[in-house]
Formats: C-alpha cells, structure tokens, sequence
C-alpha cells in the first residue's frame, strides 16, 4: 500500500496513511478504460516515482493485464483528472486464484486524504467478485504511514522481509540511499462469510498497549540516531518492539547517511525476530519520541479465512 510514491507492490506505494485530522477527499474510482485514461496513469507514475523512473508500467500492459483478471483502477477528481491508481496482476499459486498488487499511487498534494484506502478497498471488492483468494502486495517497512495503513487498517500478515526486492539502486527518487528493502504482505480477500475483510480503523491503540514496556530492539538515542544492537542468539522475551522514524523523507532529504543508519538498524532487528518466529502484531506511533513502532510477538494474530502461503525471495540474513 509511500511522500512522493507510496509503496504497495513493486515500487512501493505511495501515500495511503489517513490521519483523522486530514478530511477525505470526494472522487470517483473506476475501471480504467479509455486510451486517454491508460497514458493518463502513466504519466502520473512519471510525476510520483520521477521522470526518470525505468519501471513504470507502459499504457499497453496497464490495458492488456485487465483482460486476464489484472486490475487496473484509477480514482479521478471533479474535473475528471487522474489523481491516484492501482495496479495488480492476478495469477494461480497453489491450484488458488492469488493477485500480485504491484502499484498503488496518490499525487503528492492529495496523500493522506484516504483516496489510497479508497482503491485499495475498490480493488478487494473486484477481486472478491472474481474469486481471488488471497492478495500480496509490498511496501517499505521503514514508511511509517504504510505500516499504519497496512497493519491497523487493511490488517496484513508478513509473508516475508526481502533485501533490496528491486535492486540496491533504482533510478527511483523515493529509494535514494536506502535501497528497496520491501515487505512482502498478504491477507485473504475474503472472510469465510463471504463479505470484504472488514478494514478496521485503528488497530494501534491495541499495539500500543501491547508492547508498552516492552524492549525497543534498536532504541534511537536523543538525536534520533537508532542503535545498530548485538541481539542475543535466544530471544528472551515475549514481545520486542522496532523503531523507525516518523517520516523517512524528511531524514532522506536531511541526512542520507542517517536515513542509511535507520536502513541497517531495522533490516537487522526485523531479519532476526523473523527468523526466531516472531511475527508483527501491530504499528502505532509516539510523536513524543518521533518514532513508530513495530510490536513483535510469537502469538498468533487473528484467524484468517485464508493462511498466507510460502512465497520465497532469496536473501542473506546475515546482510546487515
């Protein structure tokens, strides 16, 4: 479901946290269909990921992909302009019907007004209707307004933490100095009833309470620099916590080499509680310190209608 470009899917998505303070913004959301519509949308990847940005999705396969189940929607504005889109394929995994979500995008004046919630449910409901099982989709675990969106509201599991998904330098402005480390998320379209997966509004409240108290695995001092932690080959606690800063962007156009630190601190506390069974419970923010905060936990999150299956990118989790 990420600033300039959000991240969901390949690129990351861009901009789908909805503050309450924020009023939501009206706008009509729709198959695309016409020519116009097609080079509409990318020409707002070139204003989001840069105009310089290699990967974007060309009109053709925007236009073909529907054909074969793909969803291409763009939400449009009262004057009939494009202002946000998703984009996702859709193919078989295991004899089930799953769909790759590979971009998710709002204009960069719009963010935060709840139009990225408004396609990302739009292309649930399409995709419940086609009998889609499952959804997976990427996002960069160090935005703090995607972890908010993916884990309070579209309640998303972690199928797997990947190093640098697209490469350790994209032509993307949104990757400067960080690389493309990327969350590979799941959940189930639908809940055994049949209906949508309710997207419930706030989770947080809940996270905070569990991980109050709990060990920040890479503490931030009071300049905001985190910790690059020794862990401890055991883990010896029930729940863990994970900083990460408030506003990535910001600290990019701050302090490349401090947004780099953030980088490493993360990859190495989240690779290793991944990998001694833990799994993220929730998200929630602490504008006293200026971080949010991951809250790890070996229980078991809410039962699913559908159990995430086993999609494996290849990384070193020694790469820290």
């Amino acid at each position: 479901m990420t600033t300039p470009g959000h991240a969901s899917g390949r690129r990351a998505n861009a901009g789908l946290e909805v503050p309450p303070e924020h009023p939501q913004v009206d706008v009509d959301v729709r198959h695309l269909a016409t020519h116009d519509e097609f080079v509409a949308c990318v020409d707002l990847q070139h204003k989001i990921w840069g105009a310089g940005f290699s990967e974007r999705v060309p009109a053709a396969i925007l236009k073909v992909s529907q054909r074969i189940g793909g969803v291409t929607a763009g939400a449009f504005d009262e004057n009939g302009d494009i202002v946000g889109f998703v984009f996702g394929m859709t193919g078989v995994e295991n004899g089930e019907l799953v769909h790759w979500s590979d971009m998710l995008a709002v204009r960069a004046d719009l963010r935060d007004h709840g139009i990225g919630r408004i396609l990302k449910e739009f292309q649930l409901r399409t995709l419940l209707e086609r009998g889609v099982a499952r959804i997976y989709w990427t996002f960069d675990p160090l935005v703090a307004r995607n972890a908010h969106l993916n884990f309070n509201r579209l309640n998303v599991d972690v199928a797997e933490y990947v190093i640098d998904m697209y490469g350790s330098e994209t032509d993307s402005v949104l990757h400067r100095g960080l690389g493309s480390d990327r969350f590979i998320v799941v959940r189930p379209v639908a809940m055994s009833t049949g209906d949508v997966v309710p997207l419930e509004r706030d989770r947080a409240h809940a996270a905070a309470a569990l991980g109050e108290g709990s060990r920040i695995l890479n503490e931030a001092d009071g300049a905001g620099v985190p910790s690059i932690p020794t862990l401890p080959r055991i883990p010896d606690e029930p729940v863990y916590r994970i900083a990460i800063p408030l506003d990535i962007e910001k600290v990019q156009e701050a302090d490349l080499a401090l947004a780099a630190r953030w980088r490493e601190s993360t990859r190495r506390t989240i690779l290793w509680a991944l990998e001694h069974g833990y799994r993220i419970h929730g998200f929630y923010r602490d504008d006293e310190s200026g971080c949010g905060f991951y809250v790890l936990t070996t229980a078991p999150r809410a039962q699913r209608a559908s159990s995430p299956s086993a999609i494996r990118f290849p990384y070193s989790t020694d790469a820290a």
